[in-house]
């Protein structure tokens, strides 16, 4: 049995980087010794000439995933786009409750950057690309807080060598019924979260108070 179902499979690598792209705060996954690692941090994509380009990426040097993350060892990276719960109530014929998604599970092999000016290289150019157009704040290699941060973080690079595209959008419905349920999930980004953001900050604030 083929799965997931070739509908849901995404052949078009424009559309992995793309997502990687919009949504880089991913889930870094490794394994050393059947113990699994599991980091959530920024990756950002670059094209560096190879079939699928590289990630850039680094991580603080006392998180014990860096044990797993050893020049060549094979990671996983998983990029997480919009999701949402897809009602029957959406659309114009008879149907089941599901959950459409846009997931990119990315492999590669590890490189460590041992050099503190690549370190500091790759974290200007991750700045840069995370403040984007408009960028309001840019980050300089002269940067003495650069200098004494770089000593705390491990920097490292992902070498491309697999990936697989997983965009549910309710394919194995009419062609009327997958626009309603890309709409759903087009309103679905847009909820406020406000309260929710609020509520948990001020209970995590509360729990802090009384642990310390």
């Amino acid at each position: 049995m083929n799965y997931p179902p070739s509908y849901h499979q995404e052949a078009n690598f424009d559309n992995i980087i793309d997502l990687m792209k919009n949504y880089p705060f991913a889930t870094l996954v490794s394994i050393r010794d059947n113990q699994p690692y599991i980091t959530h941090i920024p990756l950002v994509y670059e094209n560096d000439g190879t079939e699928f380009g590289k990630l850039v990426a680094h991580i603080d040097k006392y998180n014990p995933h860096v044990a797993s993350l050893t020049d060549g060892a094979n990671v996983t990276v998983v990029f997480k786009g919009p999701d949402c719960y897809i009602s029957p109530s959406v659309y114009s014929t008879r149907q089941l409750p599901t959950w459409n998604y846009v997931f990119a599970h990315v492999q590669g092999t590890v490189t460590i950057l041992t050099d503190k000016t690549a370190v500091k290289d790759t974290m200007v150019r991750m700045t840069a690309f995370l403040e984007g157009d408009h960028a309001k704040y840019k980050l300089n290699h002269d940067d003495p807080r650069m200098e004494r941060l770089v000593d705390y973080i491990v920097g490292f690079e992902i070498t491309i060598a697999h990936w697989e595209g997983k965009f549910k959008f309710s394919q194995d419905k009419l062609k009327k019924d997958q626009e309603l349920a890309k709409q759903a999930l087009i309103k679905s980004q847009q909820k406020d979260v406000s309260l929710f953001i609020d509520r948990i900050f001020r209970n995590h604030k509360n729990a802090q108070k009384k642990s310390s």
